[in-house]
């Protein structure tokens, strides 16, 4: 195995899933502008998330749709005509 290739500066930080709330500490070298004060007092690096394990649709068991880029809606847009004629051609 290689020496001296993995970061010395691994410190705790917590991580916050931004779409239910969830938050966590684990070990990282991840940089970060932000801060968080947990339950046991103490400021924490602060890493967002838009997804993790608590919300992520394979690990609840629930099914949802997450389109924040409106992309079913541009889609419908692009080929609205093509579906419309497809329909008409089949009644």
């Amino acid at each position: 195995m290689k020496k001296d290739i993995h970061p010395k500066n691994y410190r705790l930080v917590a991580f916050k899933d931004m779409s239910n709330g969830f938050t966590f500490l684990t070990r990282s070298t991840a940089n970060t502008r932000e801060t968080i004060a947990m339950e046991d007092g103490v400021e924490y690096p602060l890493v967002k998330l838009e997804i993790s394990a608590a919300s992520h649709p394979f690990f609840t068991g629930k099914m949802k749709l997450v389109d924040t880029a409106g992309r079913v809606d541009k889609f419908m847009n692009r080929y609205k005509d093509h579906i419309d004629k497809k329909k008409t051609a089949e009644k």
